[in-house]
């Protein structure tokens, strides 16, 4: 019977390898990695993961927690009048803070680059709504074509309705003097 293939292969030791985080990381019960803050400081590392989750009021189960019901899935239902206990919420701050923190409105985060601010300007300036020729200017370094000029402008007109209309405004009495 023949030797398996890599067995004769000399084995290479790994030096990029940490052995000991290896070996320390497998010996302990990892903790839960858990992203929100609220619920990161209510956590309570000597009870499972279910029971944490309800002393904060939090459901483990998404689909146990809100049931489909039999109705919309075309049977019929028949209560017998027994319904679950409630489980009582011992950490309801934590639900508070996140509904607190979930409507507050969220902040834009959109922004423009200094350059493509400036492209725009620039294009506005000279040659107003006319994007054919801004199309062959000299100034589109990148040969966009009338069409992506336009998306561009566009863009900057969302990002920044104010800017855009002091800029429009500005503009406006130059043509009054150059007529």
């Amino acid at each position: 019977m023949p030797k398996a293939k890599g067995k004769s292969r000399r084995h290479k030791y790994s030096y990029n390898l940490n052995r000991k985080r290896l070996y320390r990381s497998a010996r302990r019960r990892a903790a839960p990695r858990i992203a929100c803050s609220h619920i990161r400081h209510a956590w309570d590392p000597h009870k499972s993961v279910a029971q944490n989750l309800a002393e904060m009021g939090l459901a483990e189960d998404p689909n146990k927690a809100v049931p489909i019901p039999r109705k919309l899935l075309g049977m019929e239902v028949e209560s017998d009048g027994h319904q679950p206990g409630k489980k009582i919420v011992r950490k309801p701050y934590v639900v508070n803070e996140m509904e607190l923190e979930a409507s507050l409105p969220e902040k834009k985060s959109n922004t423009l680059s200094r350059d493509l601010i400036d492209y725009v300007r620039y294009m506005i300036q000279n040659h107003g709504d006319n994007y054919k020729e801004m199309a062959r200017d000299e100034k589109n370094y990148y040969q966009d074509t009338p069409k992506q000029i336009k998306r561009k402008i566009n863009v900057y007109k969302n990002f920044y309705p104010e800017e855009y209309k002091n800029f429009i405004a500005s503009l406006k009495p130059e043509k009054m003097e150059v007529q």
